[in-house]
């Protein structure tokens, strides 16, 4: 997806890759011969890569994918379930083994992109839906098929399909456990966009360099102020959200933005 002198370094046994170029990290699950499914030494390289992503002032903007054809990501590695998610007492295990790399996910300030092609089910499904944005070529599936393993989909990836479909929709996904189509993902507002398969690369680039051209202050303060608008008035860190907006006019790249506006040329960001 990157150009061909992007440096792709691997992670977790090389299940995981990442690469950057022009402002745009990408995140590629790599176990095509599993259709990508998330194992738990997966959740630890992700975490790891973005990790590095965070504290790395040339990327803007994260794209996650999936290697191949065939999946962004099909779910958790069932082939583990046995060993590591056989009762509740081993869930809670799993949980905690793979929960430094979710909650690194889910705290990650830049904005994330899912680009997805093929399968997008069960876990994969909350990967995509905690991205801030999901571009889907027209042969995606998307599903949770949690109710014909008898388990119970995570109440935080329950209130995002909520958020993202409204409960009569997050309803019919998670009780008929039936997949649906890009087209009806795109209508009920599950992706943002759907495109042709030949059109996913140069669509998602588009939209991830567009973003890497902002300022980052800004796009990551949005970021903040949406995910806290989404929380129960109770629970919003309105402090965090004065910060945020504090950061924004008082930095070097707000007095930029002046200039180059009336200057007519590009502004050049510095992030501070």
């Amino acid at each position: 997806m990157l150009p061909d002198h992007a440096v792709t370094r691997e992670f977790a046994g090389g299940k995981m890759l990442a690469a950057k170029d022009d402002g745009v990290g990408l995140i590629t699950f790599n176990q095509p011969e599993k259709r990508n499914a998330m194992s738990m030494e997966m959740w630890t390289g992700l975490g790891d890569i973005l990790e590095e992503f965070a504290e790395d002032g040339s990327v803007r903007v994260v794209v996650l994918t999936g290697a191949g054809n065939k999946a962004f990501v099909s779910g958790a590695d069932i082939s583990q379930f046995e060993k590591n998610r056989n009762s509740f007492d081993a869930q809670k295990e799993y949980d905690r083994a793979t929960g430094i790399g979710r909650e690194k996910y889910l705290a990650f300030r830049k904005p994330v992109i899912a680009r997805i092609r093929g399968f997008c089910l069960g876990g994969g499904l909350a990967i995509a839906m905690g991205a801030d944005l999901r571009i889907a070529s027209a042969d995606s599936q998307f599903g949770i098929p949690a109710a014909r393993l008898s388990i119970a989909y995570a109440p935080d990836a329950v209130r995002r399909l909520v958020d993202l479909v409204g409960p009569a929709h997050a309803r019919m996904i998670l009780y008929t456990a039936k997949r649906i189509d890009a087209a009806e993902a795109e209508r009920i507002g599950l992706i943002n966009q759907m495109t042709a398969e030949e059109d996913l690369n140069e669509t998602v680039l588009d939209i991830a360099r567009t973003i890497a051209d902002n300022a980052p202050l800004s796009v990551a303060a949005s970021k903040l102020t949406i995910n806290e608008m989404l929380k129960d008035e109770s629970a919003r860190d309105m402090g965090a959200i004065k910060l945020a907006m504090e950061a924004c006019f008082d930095s070097l790249d707000y007095r930029e933005g002046r200039t180059a506006f009336m200057e007519k040329r590009s502004p050049v960001w510095v992030g501070r």
